[in-house]
């Protein structure tokens, strides 16, 4: 199992960011997809995530009315649409899988699987 995260840069308070969370075929058709941040000094923290059978979604506190997770038509690809990004969402973004679930969670513990991070540095 391969997740490839992108899309992260540098980009000023206000702007936005997609990242792309592409993983190779999985066998299993119950999944979800998560989105996660790690700040320094801070511990990892559930951002969004998506099932793949239901479709659908959760969002963390701080996330929710700024940042939109989908996936496209093949469902290979995952993304997490960042808006109104502010300097505290500084952080590495990583995405992962769980299988076996009809749901997703924003809990880390839970993931079986996790792509490389792709770093987000939000200015001020």
């Amino acid at each position: 199992v391969q997740l490839q995260a992108s899309g992260g840069g540098l980009v000023q308070a206000g702007g936005s960011l997609r990242l792309s969370c592409a993983h190779s075929e999985f066998t299993l058709d119950y999944y979800a997809i998560g989105w996660f941040r790690q700040a320094p000094g801070k511990e990892r923290e559930g951002v969004s995530c998506i099932s793949s059978s239901s479709g659908s979604t959760d969002y963390a506190d701080s996330a929710k009315g700024r940042f939109a997770i989908s996936r496209d038509n093949a469902g290979n690809t995952f993304y997490l649409q960042m808006n109104n990004l502010k300097p505290e969402d500084t952080a590495i973004y990583y995405c992962a899988v769980e299988f076996s679930v009809a749901s997703c969670s924003l809990w880390s513990d839970e993931y079986d699987y996790w792509g490389q991070g792709t770093q987000v540095t939000v200015s001020s």
